[in-house]
């Protein structure tokens, strides 16, 4: 059995660990009340912005195929967009971006991983790490993104990946983050980034009626400039999406390590009192002895 020094120390480590966890998840749920209002803010007008420029690209007839950015090409050479947090102690908020995101290049696209064709742009110091350990290559990693998040500092990672995508150095970008549900629950999500995934012209004719838009310029030349920057909301949005379900599972993972280290404190101080219930008893034990000698000598 421990001595009483050994678990009183124990107590004293674990409060302290307790008050830091719950410190910890106080500091989430702050965080997570401001980000919960960024994407919440920001999904309608991703979701309006994508409609218009699906009208668009309906009344358009087939103009926005020529765009650079919709042009599809033989699939030889990948980019996996990853998002992941600068910071740990979230669960398994980091390791299921990484697994979904080796998963995808040993899978969909083993064939161009076995070539070495598989490359891999991470926003957060947790996937670049995670993923330069197991032997990955990562050529872009943004860090301290979320420090000061805002859509220019999302902005830089978008453009790196669009304009690869143009000079041909990826044929395909997949982008893999984490979208918020609730403070319980995130959901690994993997889109198709480029080249951009049209809609087919019969969904769009069969869904509400298409508005009849006023054009000023031109048609084609809006649908250049919003398209850019479509692409770049579409990133800005599951970056966002990705801060609040770090909160998220940070505060879950706070409050269940608070209540781990209630219930350790609870059995430690259990343990604290029988080792001094038995220690007491030995100390009476030897008085009693000690006397009994005394008197029968």
């Amino acid at each position: 059995m421990a001595n009483l020094k050994e678990v009183r120390n124990r107590i004293v480590s674990v409060s302290s660990t307790q008050q830091i966890t719950k410190a910890m998840k106080m500091v989430s749920a702050a965080k997570l009340r401001r980000a919960q209002d960024n994407i919440l803010r920001m999904r309608p007008y991703a979701q309006r912005l994508s409609g218009i420029l699906a009208n668009l690209s309906t009344l358009t007839e087939g103009a926005a195929v020529a765009n650079e950015y919709s042009v599809k090409r033989d699939v030889n050479r990948v980019l996996i967009i990853a998002v992941t947090s600068d910071r740990g102690l979230a669960g398994a908020f980091n390791s299921n971006i990484v697994k979904a995101s080796i998963a995808l290049a040993t899978t969909k696209y083993s064939s161009q991983l076995a070539s070495g064709n598989v490359t891999f742009l991470t926003i957060g110091r947790k996937g670049n790490e995670a993923l330069a350990k197991k032997g990955y290559k990562v050529i872009s990693n943004y860090t301290n993104t979320f420090h000061n998040l805002s859509f220019d500092t999302v902005r830089e990672a978008a453009e790196r990946a669009m304009n690869g995508f143009v000079a041909g150095e990826f044929d395909q970008v997949d982008l893999i983050y984490n979208e918020f549900k609730n403070v319980a629950t995130q959901i690994v999500r993997t889109e198709q980034f480029l080249p951009i995934v049209e809609k087919p012209l019969e969904e769009n004719k069969s869904a509400a009626i298409i508005p009849d838009y006023s054009f000023e310029p031109s048609k084609e030349e809006i649908i250049q400039e919003l398209i850019p920057k479509s692409l770049k909301i579409q990133v800005y949005k599951a970056v966002l999406e990705s801060n609040a379900s770090e909160h998220g599972a940070r505060m879950t993972a706070m409050d269940k390590a608070t209540e781990n280290a209630g219930e350790l404190l609870k059995e430690l101080k259990l343990t604290y009192n029988r080792t001094r219930q038995a220690a007491i008893t030995k100390e009476i034990l030897e008085i009693v002895g000690g006397a009994e000698a005394l008197a029968a000598g």
